[in-house]
């Protein structure tokens, strides 16, 4: 009975959260330029969350409140000039030839927003390489056909899953430099020259990720997903050298987690290529529900490769809209965890060691990633762009969810392998007939 109150008492607070309007302000010495996000219609009265930038380069967010008569950008400006520091401004240097991979399944609607994002890309020199996974109707290759034609590869990947459409994508590039993202983002002008020029000042360099910020928070799911962090790592530029492990994560590599998303990553083509790219048992679309990305960073930092995250590469994420896209998604979230761990120490069995090493601090890591979180008091200090401000409480139900994935994905890996291994006897079949 206790449950089923508090359980309703979620309920109620979830649908209690209003919507957040999206914009951005862009600081240029006394001038403020107030614009909405992509997508969002122009800043009124209310709640607004926004993405602080200063000289084109994000440096901030911030959750603030605009009185109803007041001037926004009057307002917002007042504020983000009083707790957003400075860019790095600094001449970068010229970005490699870079290909982008957009894996995509039915979703010819918002393929189309993203791709019209990446072909507005202010980099010199790239290809764009679209793949249709597991297509069950011909929409995805009829508009890249009919809408961008040479603009635009098609690759179609029969098989299902994440990590097999990337390696697809992986397989066709010709780009020095490979970057992926998502078909439900809208990718920054500048996302993909600030996401790959590390690797020309940084010939050791393996991996780079970027910000990612919501496009939209205009249902609870959304804005309570922001609330607890979304998917930003913040506004700190910071390279992880496996040679110098970083001092305050005693968990590297294994909490790859920390490091970045697959909505927003690129690699050197030849080391993801050297580490035999993802493994395609993991990944959305498979048993094993997520983790293709987060093995990709751990394969490429156990090969002796840096990885640089960096916040001037911004997409905006369509989050999910609704109470069951999040159970769906705190579900998976755990799964995929645990399933990349078990793919990593599958495919790397000379990790083993430092695993079992990091397994009690892992553990407690684990319960406190899966831990109800509460709000925040309201006279507590954060970080400017933390993007974990807990304005609303964490349900139960959602970390319960969690948990239970995390005991779920090594059994979903091995289930993806299995299906893989029977697609592979059919396909050999069939070509022996």
């Amino acid at each position: 009975m206790a449950r089923s109150v508090r359980a309703q008492e979620e309920i109620r607070r979830f649908l209690d959260i209003g919507a957040v309007q999206v914009a951005e302000l862009d600081l240029d010495g006394d001038e403020a330029v107030l614009r909405p996000g992509p997508g969002s219609p122009p800043v009124t009265h209310g709640e607004v969350f926004v993405l602080v930038r200063r000289g084109g380069r994000p440096v901030g967010t911030l959750l603030g409140r605009v009185p109803e008569g007041a001037d926004p950008r009057a307002v917002l400006a007042e504020r983000a000039r009083a707790e957003c520091g400075p860019a790095d401004l600094g001449d970068p240097g010229e970005p490699p030839f870079a290909s982008v991979v957009v894996a995509t399944r039915e979703r010819a609607g918002q393929l189309a927003r993203a791709l019209d994002s990446l072909l507005a890309q202010d980099h010199p020199r790239f290809e764009i390489v679209v793949v249709d996974n597991a297509p069950v109707t011909g929409e995805t290759r009829e508009l890249v056909e009919r809408k961008y034609a040479e603009r635009v590869r098609y690759v179609c990947e029969p098989v299902p899953g994440l990590a097999a459409a990337h390696n697809a994508g992986l397989h066709a590039v010709r780009g020095e430099v490979v970057a992926f993202t998502d078909d439900d983002v809208v990718a920054d002008p500048r996302w993909l020259s600030e996401l790959t020029e590390p690797f020309a000042a940084d010939p050791g360099l393996g991996c780079s990720t970027g910000l990612i910020l919501p496009a939209r928070l205009t249902t609870p799911a959304q804005v309570l997903l922001e609330s607890h962090g979304g998917f930003a790592k913040g506004f700190t530029p910071r390279t992880y050298d496996p040679a110098h492990p970083p001092g305050d994560e005693p968990l590297f590599p294994f909490t790859a987690g920390r490091f970045g998303s697959g909505a927003n990553m690129a690699f050197r083509t030849a080391v993801l290529r050297s580490v035999g790219g993802f493994d395609p048992a993991t990944g959305a679309g498979t048993a094993a529900r997520g983790g293709d990305d987060l093995y990709g960073f751990v394969r490429v930092l156990a090969q002796g490769h840096r990885l640089r995250y960096t916040p001037y590469a911004l997409v905006w994420h369509h989050h999910r809209e609704t109470w069951r896209d999040l159970e769906t998604q705190a579900y998976g979230y755990g799964a995929g965890l645990t399933a990349y761990l078990t793919a990593v120490l599958v495919n790397r069995p000379a990790l083993l060691p430092a695993f079992l090493a990091r397994l009690p601090r892992g553990l407690a890591h684990a319960r406190t990633l899966t831990a109800v979180r509460e709000t925040r008091p309201a006279d507590a200090s954060g970080t400017p762009g933390d993007h974990d401000a807990r304005t609303h409480p964490w349900p139960r139900r959602l970390s319960r969810l969690q948990r239970r994935g995390m005991l779920y994905g090594p059994v979903g890996y091995l289930k993806a392998r299995r299906a893989l291994r029977a697609t592979a006897r059919e396909k050999t079949a069939r070509g022996a007939r």
